[in-house]
């Protein structure tokens, strides 16, 4: 069972206990509770913090946890029906919209309930994660001196020269600021180069978490077709002609979510196409540290050759450790650098310093090497268990394109009215017991066909990989045309 699983229904347990005893009654002890219910020591303590926090126990270290006195009742709620007025934004034609949706985020972000299986997930699943490592590598930065005081606004000079030196030659550590993670990354490079109400092109389809910074910032998202060799420089070209846009962001390693790679005759066309626009290219490195160990020698990053500046660069070391290690970079060049270093002082003014030296110590450490080549054999058997049961039990969902990095699968439903079928496919999905991604947030335009995406990287392994696809047959079986 997972361990969330098994706090929630310690949880549950306890709850139904409380009314055994007085108010200020002690709880029996986490030795006896692991006992009796035959957990973990983290499971209880997570299950009591839980309970704690609704307000049903208070816990005294030393003591134990003793059941809490009734909350007093809660005011009244106030009437807060003025906020639609104020936060319509209807204060003039000068006025940007702005449209704040998390709902294509929050997809991967937030857990399904217990007992589905996740392969809408946006993460490595603990087991792949390098938990001791990571704990290893904390415990250590919190021994550096120093490894509290207020960091460079710019990040810890060491990390920078790190990144830079993963990113390519041509970079230093002058070139590169340490951000709290891809996603600030991505909001802090829209935010610098592109005013409210301005264009940008964005591939199609592309990463939800950008369209929604995007948006949020008042841009106005321009899609331009992708195929399998990645985006289409005569699409490209022309869309910089009709909409005289300045930016265009784009992953070129393991696109999210098709998984293409820009082939190399493209790379140079994008980069000559922008910098002829005037425009910045934005190049979202995100899965270079999630090639599978069959993807053989991989591209340079498209900033490791860019002498002009074209391109700003955003890497994170989140996606191949922890969700919770929200450590990133931006390299750029020019008089750019300038305006994203402002941009994020005004916004967080620095990454804590603990989270970057917990950084430098996991990087240096020689178990960083050994879990990249772990990932790497992990994600490759995971893709090709998923890739075989895809084409065995679901031969009518299209896949296109099986990645060479990443973490997972994107499929397309068969028929002309695809698109209105697929918000029934992932909704029979999760009455079956599996939670997949709908496609329509990876598109900023209206899609051409609807499509799922699966995660093979945030599950446990084969054994749920093969169970997963089985619950999605039969979620197929219920709403889409048998044309096995």
């Amino acid at each position: 069972m997972e361990e969330r699983s098994s706090v929630a229904e310690l949880v549950e347990a306890l709850r139904r206990e409380l009314d055994r005893y007085p108010i200020g009654g002690k709880l029996p002890s986490s030795r006896a509770l692991v006992a009796r219910f035959r957990v973990g020591p983290v499971t209880v303590s997570r299950a009591v913090a839980q309970l704690a926090a609704e307000g049903l126990l208070v816990t005294r270290p030393g003591a134990g946890a003793f059941r809490a006195a009734p909350r007093t009742a809660q005011p009244s709620a106030g009437d807060t029906s003025w906020q639609e007025v104020s936060l319509s934004g209807d204060g003039g034609p000068e006025v940007v919209p702005r449209s704040v949706d998390a709902s294509g985020v929050l997809v991967t972000l937030t857990a399904p309930p217990a007992g589905v299986i996740e392969f809408n997930g946006g993460y490595l699943h603990p087991t792949l994660q390098p938990e001791r490592a990571l704990s290893a590598a904390l415990a250590r930065a919190g021994r550096r001196p120093g490894a509290w005081e207020r960091p460079p606004v710019d990040g810890l000079p060491e990390l920078r020269a790190w990144f830079a030196r993963e990113i390519g030659p041509g970079l230093t550590a002058a070139d590169v600021l340490i951000t709290a993670g891809g996603q600030s990354a991505l909001a802090t490079a829209l935010r610098a180069l592109a005013p409210p109400g301005a264009p940008v092109l964005v591939e199609s389809p592309t990463y939800p978490g950008m369209l929604a910074v995007a948006r949020a910032t008042g841009l106005r998202p321009v899609p331009v077709p992708a195929d399998a060799d990645g985006v289409r420089p005569d699409l490209l070209a022309d869309a910089f002609r009709a909409t005289g846009a300045r930016v265009f962001v784009c992953q070129p390693l393991f696109q999210n979510p098709t998984g293409a790679v820009l082939s190399p005759a493209r790379r140079a066309e994008t980069i000559r196409i922008a910098r002829a626009a005037g425009a910045f290219v934005v190049e979202d490195d995100f899965a270079r540290r999630l090639a599978h160990e069959d993807a053989g020698p991989l591209p340079a990053p498209l900033a490791a050759d860019d002498p002009d500046g074209v391109v700003v660069h955003v890497c994170s070391l989140t996606k191949v450790t922890s969700p919770s290690l929200r450590v990133g970079a931006l390299a750029a060049r020019g008089p750019v650098l300038e305006r994203l270093r402002a941009l994020q002082v005004v916004d967080s003014f620095f990454v804590p310093r603990p989270l970057q030296e917990t950084a430098l110590e996991l990087v240096g450490a020689p178990s960083w090497r050994s879990h990249l080549r772990r990932v790497a054999s992990e994600l490759a058997s995971r893709r090709t268990v998923l890739t075989a049961a895809v084409r065995s039990l679901l031969p009518e969902l299209d896949l296109p394109h099986v990645p060479g990095g990443g973490g997972s699968l994107w499929l397309r439903i068969p028929g002309s009215g695809s698109a209105a079928l697929e918000p029934a496919l992932v909704a029979a999905a999760l009455r079956a017991g599996v939670a997949v991604a709908p496609g329509r947030p990876y598109f900023c335009a209206e899609p051409p066909a609807g499509h799922v995406r699966l995660s093979f990287a945030g599950v446990s392994g084969p054994a749920e990989i093969a169970e997963g696809a089985r619950r999605l047959r039969a979620a197929c079986d219920t709403v889409l045309p048998d044309t096995r």
